[in-house]
């Protein structure tokens, strides 16, 4: 998961909200709200980081906190996620992200700046996803289903071609100054993959946080 900073709702979003009668159901302009989703989330799923397509059967706009439990947020634009399909129509076993999750609750939001999501995640060699926060850490496993093989594999390779990229490096500027000149490489990277509104690639988060460990070290 990535931090998601938000941006503006959609106007027929808001319109809708101050409606008679409002709820989620009969909101009609669902797929400007994937759109700017989409957008804001820069193409990536807001829990596996997968890659997600703004039009219906290719994206489902998440509720963080589910229309059944708290009908009062469900067209509040602050609990509203772009996620994949998550394996719908599989056995549960299969299913992941939002299609695993339901109704059932996170600790942690990736919208909510102030939970710092990134800090409270972790990568392990084999490409799971981990926290030392007990109860998230088994949220992680039970609710969302984020260390599925298909997706500790698509984590894996995107670690796998991180540390290619740093023993390239590390090849190039060992001759002078090799920390300093690393440092600064590794900084560009991150910058690239932080900064801008542009499609990200799938699974990136991985790739950041392992720039991060290095930075630290």
């Amino acid at each position: 998961m990535r931090t998601i900073v938000k941006g503006a709702e959609p106007l027929s979003l808001s319109q809708h909200r101050a409606s008679a009668h409002a709820d989620y159901d009969n909101y009609q302009d669902k797929d400007q709200l994937r759109e700017t989703l989409g957008k804001e989330q820069r193409n990536i799923c807001c829990y596996c980081m997968n890659h997600i397509a703004a039009t219906r059967g290719c994206m489902k706009i998440e509720h963080w906190r589910s229309q059944s439990c708290y009908p009062s947020m469900q067209l509040e634009y602050s609990n509203l996620l772009g996620a994949c399909m998550g394996g719908e129509g599989q056995p549960s076993r299969l299913q992941h992200c939002d299609t695993r999750k339901g109704d059932l609750e996170l600790k942690w939001n990736p919208a909510d700046q102030h939970c710092s999501i990134e800090t409270r995640i972790r990568y392990t060699s084999d490409g799971s996803v981990r926290s030392d926060d007990e109860t998230f850490c088994m949220q992680i496993d039970n609710v969302l289903n984020l260390n599925l093989s298909l997706l500790k594999n698509n984590r894996k390779r995107v670690a796998d071609e991180f540390h290619r990229w740093l023993k390239e490096e590390k090849r190039k500027v060992r001759c002078f100054a090799p920390r300093r000149r690393l440092r600064r490489r590794i900084k560009r990277k991150l910058k690239a993959l932080r900064n801008g509104t542009s499609q990200l690639t799938p699974f990136c988060q991985v790739a950041i946080w392992l720039l991060e460990q290095h930075l630290w070290r």
